[in-house]
């Protein structure tokens, strides 16, 4: 716990001493020991076989559905000892201090979740066929305790650990919030199922309700590593362009994170917003293509070598168009250089006619590019980088996508690039890199070239 603020060491204290005192007030009368001793197992596997979600910065634990169970089978009392004792026992990597506070937040939570339903009417015990469906009333009611309780406690050791702000956000990301919540409603309406099965088959319940548990866990585990591995396969694209262009080590995943802040603050759901991650990682994937003499030209450009560089996009998408899980991130790799004025390439669309990935990638890509260093200038300031964005908005960007990359920035920070120093003279590249830079006119940039 030293490493911890003092703020956070205090709150999970108090929250472990809480549970404490709750379990062993009690009273225990009425309780089966048996029955609480499976309950305790089933606390042990749910916390164990967690899930999950969103790039690893959400997720939702099937304990919501042993907790529910607890409720019904041994109520307030015991639901609360039950998730105590399971603490030690879960199979995960955690530390003390982590177990602490999961043991005692869901022994403070399944206690308050208790109380909710005796006092709407519920009783302890496995419910009949007489219960239902009244029962429903007192259990939606206990859920909706469960999931109130569950986010403040968390959401309380999140301040204390400096994670979140008592400012309210600028856009909250309601589809998100919304997928975390029906999923921990789904295992919790699970736990009314666990307490009726219990009631009519004993104890094997806990094989029969648990199984499709597991399965369930090991699809989602498989959908995982099929993720892993699409970043992993995009990651070696990505590392293979930057051996061939200096100037953009770094360069890929940047953009890439550029695009995604616009995503994200247009309120693109999740599925989305991973996309054009995607679409910002290979925006430049089509240089494969493109001769290395060329990318590394240290003199200007002639006519011919200049339309090679322009066909990097269209190349792109050939090189990426069969991985069929890029979808919409194809868009983007084709049209990120088009402009709004239509004097872009390759196709030379307009406005609203440039599909909407590429309008996002145009504006994340001409800003990392103004926010590294080059051999012939330096990094130009966010504020400068700024400006040039705001300049060519309603020409060369989409002004949508400009007030939402600033806006993104101005809350969340950008962490500027070192500088990248290519072997020899440094002056390679010239060139190719003045034409993402919205800096320079489009005009001169050609003129430059040839």
């Amino acid at each position: 716990m030293r490493a911890l603020p003092g703020a956070a060491r205090l709150y999970i204290g108090l929250v472990f001493l809480s549970a404490l005192a709750v379990v062993g007030l009690g009273p225990f009368t009425g309780i089966d020991p048996a029955t609480l001793a499976l309950v305790v197992v089933l606390y042990v596997v749910t916390e164990s076989i967690s899930t999950t979600m969103h790039n690893g910065k959400a997720g939702v634990s099937p304990g919501a559905a042993a907790s529910l169970a607890a409720v019904v089978l041994v109520g307030p009392v015991g639901a609360a000892a039950g998730a105590l004792c399971s603490a030690p026992f879960v199979l995960r990597r955690q530390n003390v201090v982590k177990r602490m506070f999961n043991g005692g937040q869901l022994a403070l939570v399944g206690y308050a979740t208790g109380h909710a339903f005796l006092a709407l009417g519920g009783e302890v015990g496995p419910p009949d066929r007489a219960d239902f469906p009244w029962i429903l009333v007192p259990f939606c009611a206990a859920l909706v305790v469960y999931g109130v309780g569950n986010s403040v406690l968390v959401g309380l050791l999140m301040w204390c650990l400096g994670e979140v702000r008592l400012a309210p956000p600028r856009r909250v990301r309601w589809r998100t919030l919304a997928t975390l919540e029906l999923a921990s409603l789904g295992y919790g309406m699970l736990g009314l199922f666990i307490a009726v099965v219990w009631g009519v088959i004993g104890a094997p319940a806990i094989l029969l309700v648990l199984l499709p548990l597991f399965i369930a866990r090991w699809a989602f585990d498989q959908c995982l590593a099929e993720q892993r591995a699409h970043e992993a396969t995009l990651a070696t694209l990505c590392q293979a362009v930057e051996t061939k262009d200096y100037y953009t080590r770094g360069h890929c995943m940047r953009v890439s994170k550029g695009a995604g802040m616009i995503a994200q603050q247009l309120g693109m759901p999740a599925e989305r917003v991973q996309t054009i991650r995607y679409a910002g990682m290979l925006h430049d994937v089509g240089k494969l293509g493109v001769p290395t003499k060329v990318l590394q030209k240290p003199d200007k450009l002639t006519e011919e070598e200049f339309a090679a560089i322009q066909l990097h996009p269209m190349r792109g998408y050939e090189i990426v168009r069969e991985i069929g899980f890029l979808d919409e991130a194809l868009g983007g790799i084709m049209h990120h250089h088009e402009r709004m004025d239509g004097r872009g390439y390759p196709m030379g669309l307009a406005g609203t006619d440039i599909p909407e990935f590429g309008r996002i990638i145009s504006v994340a890509d001409a800003f990392d590019c103004m926010t590294s260093t080059r051999s012939y200038r330096k990094a130009r300031t966010v504020e400068e980088a700024f400006a040039e964005l705001r300049r060519g908005a309603g020409t060369q960007f989409d002004p949508a996508m400009v007030a939402a990359l600033i806006t993104a920035v101005d809350r969340d920070g950008w962490e500027l690039p070192d500088a990248v120093e290519p072997p020899g003279d440094g002056s390679a590249v010239v060139a190719q890199q003045d034409h993402d830079d919205p800096s320079v006119p489009l005009r001169v940039v050609r003129e430059a070239e040839r």
